[in-house]
């Protein structure tokens, strides 16, 4: 795991944006500079927006997080696919419809945080498993091609995209 996201040929359209978003390391630095807990930096925020929305229709803190996390089970499947030489071309998923079933309301910031402070070391292990031909493996998901490698990336540079988001657009509903 000692690729850097630069050392890539191209980046994947799409996920570029997320990819873009880590520090260029080698993937095991990368994940060990991107724990939860550092990237959710400001649980005490976190917890006093947890049931708020900035707009009618839009997710929680508590529906982001679950998102995250369920988007990190999605893109470690679709790598451990990709690396296993599985050539089978693998389709979306809904977010919205995710989101609605997960119910992630009914549950506490400190609960959703554990569980993926708990799937981003399984996470790490799968990725630690993957020589680098492995890390170089395509396959196509969404409709896009994407090595194993970018998916690591994706993994880590998708939750500071919403951590973003959370900043811009929901912490200043603490001041108002």
């Amino acid at each position: 795991m000692t690729q850097k996201w630069s050392d890539m040929p191209e980046l994947p359209e799409f996920y570029d944006r997320y990819i873009k978003k880590v520090d260029d390391l080698p993937l095991n630095e990368a994940f060990e500079q991107n724990r939860p807990h550092d990237i959710m930096a400001d649980i005490d925020k976190l917890k006093a927006l947890e049931h708020k929305v900035y707009a009618p229709e839009k997710w929680t803190v508590k529906d982001i997080i679950q998102h995250i996390m369920d988007t990190e089970r999605i893109m470690a499947y679709r790598a451990l696919r990709f690396a296993r030489n599985d050539e089978t071309v693998l389709s979306g998923f809904e977010e919205d419809d995710f989101a609605k079933n997960a119910l992630a309301t009914a549950r506490t910031i400190d609960d959703l945080m554990e569980e993926w402070e708990i799937l981003r070391m399984s996470t790490e292990f799968l990725f630690k498993s993957f020589n680098d031909e492995m890390l170089s493996r395509k396959g196509t998901a969404s409709g896009n091609q994407v090595s194993v490698l970018a998916l690591g990336f994706v993994i880590l540079g998708h939750p500071i995209h919403h951590y973003q988001v959370l900043q811009d657009r929901y912490f200043p509903l603490l001041e108002a």
